[in-house]
């Protein structure tokens, strides 16, 4: 009894208490302000969540919506100002809705947990109250994610609209964030920002962790090893290799230009070589421990293509200066101007590994926009200086050696421009910086170091290559020799496939130098990189509208090159094989080996295009301007050549016949698509368009296998014997061997006048092409007969008028003479 009243007072106690408590609401109780005592100021009041969430997530959602539209770095400053605020809001609304949260939880402490299963269950009231504080919690719990959701969404959009202007430094040109003389950019040097100093204590804790894990004991042997090695490659490498290289040069190579171009990239590519192995060697200390921290990877990789870039300008240097061999040099450059220019290139190396690794690490950590504006200035600072005192520095030193009665080397046109493009491109940087447009001094920083590299590569390599062909095709080397042997060329055939071996090769390069020029760009781009877009560009990405792929092309070029060589034979086939054995004449015989070979290039064209891609479709601008052009200026060459097939299918004129057309008298030897070549009798040609045997007379004197006629007058005196004249002509005629006998050669007599009687002997011949020389023959035998007979041909008759002398005054003169 005593312990079942001592339970149900201590049940009712609880239950009171409870009671009490649910007088207090927990949503009051959030929201409830305390009283203040008398005479203090004012609290604030607390924050109502149910009334803030909707606020703040609407002017999140404003600020996204405003982001997207900004198109200024004032606009996205703001902004970010805007989006802290919006952040330190939410994290405020979080700080006021815990405590309502422990104190409901509290109060469910205070019920503790729900009764077991069999046990003796909770009043209805007590029930009802674990309920309404469970509901009261789940809404607070909500309340609470929701701002938190806030609150990280609102420092998430900080960090990308940092990242926004970040990009913007590089890609907006027409940025101006500050002059390099101003104070807000000198700021992150003297005054780093709190979360900058964070970021980046941060990041030199995990390098220090990264550092001393790779020293722990399990990693020291290791890493002592790889640094020892990483500074032997640094100290030893570059020279024992410059030795090797320098050996095969006088001993392998040939003598000639070969050895010069050879070391020169030999020697860029050693220095990348030493250089990049000792940084693999460092790279690998860093990263081989498990526990480093994916920031540090990637800065470590980063550092590591920086390092590349750096060593191949320093390479390219010392290949191109050539400081240990003047003789070999390949530039024109005076050994005081080469050792002028000596420091420069490692200096702008070690420029561009610096400030490049703090870009690096700016982009990583996430920094600033004004940390990384002065980052990016400092380097394109830097590096503008060193490119603008290369020029100065030259010219200073080719003065001092004129002054000194010294010979400078000659300077070529290319060489003053490209040291005029420096200098500009220099200026050009310095006013941007000075102006406040870093990004775009920048932009100039970047492309002018990834022009110089690019072109300086391709200079060296242009050299290689036409130094390579001209040693493997020179009769005078061991390889010409063979070569020129085993294939039975001569000197002449040795000459063109250098020439054209080296017009392929430097053809490449420009092309890969474009490549590279276009869609490159400084510390970001690797030879790996770029082959990858010359591979994707030959197998035609990029070039789907027009649907022409480099790889079609060169397909395209082999069909084109077979089909010419498999045309040409199969015409060689007809016309000196095939044709000759059928009974059609030789001119039919040519005509059709014409046709066959405008219809096999027509053909070869049409399949070329097809192999190529070309679809028709995207060619239809190109028919309509055809069209126009063919009813103005291509109207001729159209007709032309409808005319020429007209001819080679109808045939009224063919090879090997004797035609007359303008006054023109010759044999056809060829009907081409546009024109007709007409032989003349001295062996020189006319060129007749096809038109003019559409649209004229043409007389052809072979077709139908037409006779010739010797036909010749002569003019007799009016008292020779017509008779006796008639038989001597005739026999003459009938004498000749040429004359045929049928028709049989007959006299006419063709005029009598006061100047005698002309008579016209006409006889046949076999062709019309031997006229000429019969009357020849004729004539000679004619004349001969004539003088044997006392027959002679008729003299003109001319008369004589003279002047008589004045007759005297009165006397009419009537003597005419």
């Amino acid at each position: 009894m005593y312990n079942f009243f001592f339970r149900t007072c201590l049940h009712r106690c609880v239950l009171m208490v409870f009671i009490i408590a649910a007088g207090f609401s927990p949503i009051n109780v959030v929201f409830a302000a305390d009283p203040a005592p008398a005479g203090a100021a004012p609290a604030a009041p607390k924050l109502v969540a149910s009334v803030e969430l909707p606020k703040l997530q609407k002017q999140l959602d404003s600020i996204k919506q405003r982001v997207s539209a900004a198109t200024n770095d004032n606009q996205l400053s703001a902004l970010n100002d805007e989006t802290l605020q919006l952040a330190a809001d939410a994290d405020a609304l979080v700080a006021a809705i815990q405590p309502d949260r422990a104190q409901v939880q509290a109060q469910l402490d205070i019920l503790g947990p729900p009764p077991a299963e069999g046990a003796m269950p909770e009043t209805s009231v007590v029930a009802q109250q674990r309920n309404a504080l469970n509901k009261s919690k789940t809404l607070i719990d909500g309340q609470l994610e929701h701002a938190k959701a806030i609150s990280t969404g609102a420092t998430n959009l900080s960090v990308q609209i940092v990242d926004i202007r970040r990009n913007a430094l590089r890609t907006q040109m027409a940025l101006n964030s500050g002059s390099i003389l101003s104070g807000s950019f000198w700021s992150p040097l003297f005054n780093t920002a709190p979360e900058d100093k964070r970021r980046l204590d941060n990041f030199g804790e995990q390098l220090k962790d990264a550092w001393l894990a790779a020293w722990e004991p399990e990693w020291r042997f290791g890493s002592a090893a790889l640094l020892i090695m990483a500074l032997a490659v640094w100290a030893l490498a570059s020279r024992l290799l410059d030795k090797l290289t320098a050996w095969f040069c006088i001993n392998i190579l040939p003598e000639g230009r070969l050895r010069r171009s050879f070391l020169a990239c030999a020697t860029a590519l050693v220095t990348v070589f030493s250089v990049g192995l000792g940084a693999q060697l460092i790279l690998l200390l860093f990263l081989r421990h498990p526990d480093v921290s994916q920031l540090v990877t990637d800065f470590i990789i980063e550092i590591f293509k920086l390092t590349l870039f750096s060593a191949l300008i320093a390479g390219l240097g010392r290949g191109l200066l050539s400081i240990k061999r003047p003789s070999w040099r390949l530039m024109a450059i005076a050994d005081p101007v080469a050792m002028a220019m000596r420091s420069l290139p490692p200096m702008l190396a070690s420029f561009i590994l610096v400030f490049g690794a703090v870009e690096q690490m700016n982009n990583l950590v996430g920094t600033s926009v004004a940390t990384t504006i002065f980052g990016n200035g400092i380097s394109a600072l830097l590096v503008a200086l060193t490119a603008g005192y290369a020029p100065l520095r030259t010219n200073r030193t080719r003065r001092k050696l004129l002054a000194e009665g010294g010979e400078p080397e000659a300077r070529r046109t290319l060489a003053g421009l490209i040291h005029l493009c420096i200098t500009v491109t220099a200026i050009a940087i310095l006013v941007s910086l000075l102006i406040g447009y870093i990004a775009l001094a920048r932009f100039l920083t970047y492309e002018l170091v990834w022009v110089g590299i690019i072109l300086s590569c391709l200079y060296l390599l242009i050299h290689l290559v036409v130094d390579l062909s001209d040693s493997l095709f020179s009769p005078a080397t061991l390889v010409g020799q063979r070569i020129k042997h085993s294939l039975g060329l001569d000197d002449r055939h040795l000459a063109q496939a250098s020439t054209l071996l080296s017009a392929i090769g430097k053809t490449v390069l420009i092309l890969f130098a474009a490549v590279a020029l276009l869609n490159g760009t400084f510390g970001s781009t690797t030879p790996l990189a770029l082959l990858n877009k010359a591979i994707d560009m030959w197998g035609g990405k990029g070039l789907e509208k027009l649907n022409i792929v480099p790889a079609h092309v060169m397909n395209a070029l082999i069909f084109l090159a077979i089909g010419i060589y498999v045309l040409r034979s199969a015409r060689r086939w007809l016309d000196k094989d095939f044709l000759p054995q059928t009974m059609m004449e030789p001119g039919m015989r040519a005509s059709l080996v014409i046709l066959f070979s405008n219809i096999g290039y027509v053909l070869i064209a049409l399949l070329t295009l097809s192999t190529l891609g070309i679809q028709w479709n995207n060619l239809a601008w190109i028919v309509s301007a055809l069209s126009v052009g063919i009813g103005f200026g291509l109207q001729e060459i159209v007709k032309n050549f409808i005319s020429g097939i007209i001819l080679l299918i109808e045939r009224p004129v063919k090879v090997g016949d004797l035609i007359t057309i303008s006054g023109v008298e010759g044999d056809i030897r060829r009907i081409n698509v546009r024109a007709t070549e007409i032989q003349l009798g001295d062996r020189s040609t006319v060129i007749v368009p096809n038109s003019q045997f559409i649209s004229q007379n043409v007389r052809n004197a072979t077709m139908g296998n037409a006779q010739g006629v010797a036909t010749i007058a002569l003019t007799f005196p009016l008292d020779i014997d017509p008779e006796q004249v008639r038989n001597l002509l005739l026999e003459t005629y009938r004498d000749h061997e040429s004359i045929q006998d049928t028709p049989a050669p007959s006299v006419t007599f063709s005029q009598l006048g006061p100047s005698g009687i002309t008579l016209s002997v006409t006889g046949f011949v076999s062709s019309p092409r031997i006229v000429a020389g019969t009357k020849s023959d004729l004539l000679f035998d004619m004349l001969k007969r004539m003088r044997a007979a006392g027959i002679v041909l008729s003299t003109p008759q001319k008369m004589i008028f003279e002047n008589s002398p004045p007759s005297a005054p009165g006397i009419l003169d009537t003597t005419a003479q």
